[in-house]
Parts: C-alpha cells; sequence; structure tokens
C-alpha cells in the first residue's frame, strides 16, 4: 500500500505542476518582454523542420486512404465516392491527428531533449540567478510558435493527402480527375473544417507544454534526458488520441 500511495501521489503530483506550467507558460502570452526572435526561432525549428515527414506522410496516408475505399466502393459501383470520403476523412480526424503525432514526435522529443540537457548543464539556474523567467524565456515561445505552426501544417497535411488520394484514384483505378475533385469539394463543409482545424490548435498546447514539463523535470544526469525524451513522445502521444476522442464527441454533440 506505501508503494501504491507513493506512486498515486507522484501522479497528483506532476499534474498538478503540469497545470501550474501551462498555466504560466499562458499567462506569460499577454506579458511582456515577449522573445519575438525565439518565437521566430522556434517557428522554423517546429514548423519548417517539420514539412518534410508531414508532406510523406500527408500523401501516401490519402493515396492509401483512396486505394482501401475504392476497393470496397467496387463492390457497389460507387468509386465516385472515393474523393469524398478521402476527403472528410482526412480534414475531420486522419489529418489533425496525423500531423500532431508526427510533430509531437519529432519536436516533443527535440525540445525534452534540449531542456533537458540545460537543466543537467544547470543552464536553468543560471538564467534565474540572472534575473531571467525560464518560463517566459524558453516554454512560452514554444507554446506560441507550435500553436501557430500547427494547424498550417495541418492544411498542408490535408493538401498533400487529397493529392495522394488521386494520385492513387487517377493511375490505379482510373477515376475521372473532375469527378474526384468535385466529389471531395462538395462533401466538405463548415463544420468539416472547422473541427479540423479547431483540433490542431488544443494538440499544439499538448506538443509544445508536454515536451517542456518533461525537459523541466528532468533528473539524473544524461541517462535522465534520455528518458525525458522517451516520456515526452508517449505522454504527448496518448494525450493527443485521448484528447482526440473527446473534442470529437464534444462537436458531434454539439452538431446534432
Amino acid at each position: 500500500m506505501g508503494a501504491l500511495d507513493g506512486f498515486a501521489k507522484q501522479r497528483v503530483l506532476a499534474v498538478q505542476e503540469f497545470t501550474l506550467l501551462a498555466g504560466r507558460a499562458f499567462r506569460n502570452i499577454f506579458r511582456p518582454p515577449h522573445y519575438f526572435a525565439d518565437i521566430v526561432q522556434q517557428m522554423d525549428f517546429i514548423g519548417f523542420g517539420s514539412l518534410p515527414i508531414v508532406i510523406l506522410t500527408g500523401f501516401f496516408t490519402g493515396a492509401v486512404l483512396a486505394l482501401q475505399m475504392a476497393n470496397t466502393l467496387t463492390t457497389f459501383g460507387e468509386t465516385s465516392l472515393t474523393g469524398q470520403l478521402v476527403a472528410v476523412s482526412l480534414v475531420r480526424e486522419l489529418g489533425p491527428v496525423l500531423t500532431a503525432l508526427m510533430v509531437a514526435g519529432r519536436n516533443s522529443s527535440g525540445i525534452a531533449s534540449e531542456l533537458g540537457s540545460m537543466v543537467v548543464s544547470e543552464q536553468i539556474e543560471a538564467m534565474r540567478a540572472l534575473g531571467t523567467d525560464p518560463i517566459k524565456k524558453l516554454v512560452t515561445p514554444r507554446l506560441i510558435a507550435t500553436v501557430i505552426m500547427l494547424p498550417l501544417l495541418t492544411i498542408l497535411m490535408d493538401f498533400m493527402g487529397l493529392w495522394g488520394g488521386f494520385a492513387t484514384s487517377f493511375y490505379m483505378i482510373q477515376l475521372n480527375p473532375a469527378l474526384y475533385w468535385t466529389s471531395a469539394y462538395r462533401a466538405l463543409e463548415f463544420a468539416d473544417l472547422f473541427q479540423g482545424l479547431l483540433k490542431p490548435f488544443v494538440f499544439a498546447f499538448i506538443v509544445a507544454l508536454v515536451g517542456c514539463y518533461y525537459g523541466l523535470s528532468t533528473r539524473g544526469g544524461t541517462q535522465g534526458v534520455g528518458r525525458s525524451t522517451t516520456q515526452a513522445v508517449v505522454a504527448a502521444s496518448i494525450l493527443i488520441l485521448a484528447f482526440d476522442f473527446f473534442l470529437t464527441k464534444m462537436l458531434l454533440t454539439m452538431g446534432n
């Protein structure tokens, strides 16, 4: 029972510390000073650095979606609906979730590793000694950059997914291009676009704050940095999938 109580207390304490970190980081968005150079640098690292993996993931996700959909729809003679199903699946669900997972795998780990190394080498303590708030200097710029870039990356993922679906539809099942694009365009409604762009904003907080939390919580030298990096990716991925479920449930309930 003692070990179980200790484990439960650690989890509750971790949630408390994460909530306080999130609150301070969000509050700092509206309080000077604003480190614009750091924000731009993080936008470059998080946004442009993630372009190759987002483009490839989007294209091949759309391609395999079209392949699977067409294979099923052929049974009913309705291959003309391929574009519609690919568009709705990507914009509502797969685009936001896969983009967040890819960015989390690349950037939550990178943030945790970078901040963990700063903790181990006592750079964080040096910043405090010089009167600089580490949350404002290190966490808030990464949060702002992720909130800006993740929705843009999601749009790019959706776009590349539609092109991947088109490539499969045109070259493998000989679907008329005009039929594919018209079907995809007409299938999308405002609710789909709203849902597809709301989720990345929520996921951005998870990607940035989880990486920062585990990085700043690093203990135990270089081994601790590796442990924090792994924990950040695992925690961010699980939270993204869990929040996706609850967001989808909430939005569907509101829509009905």
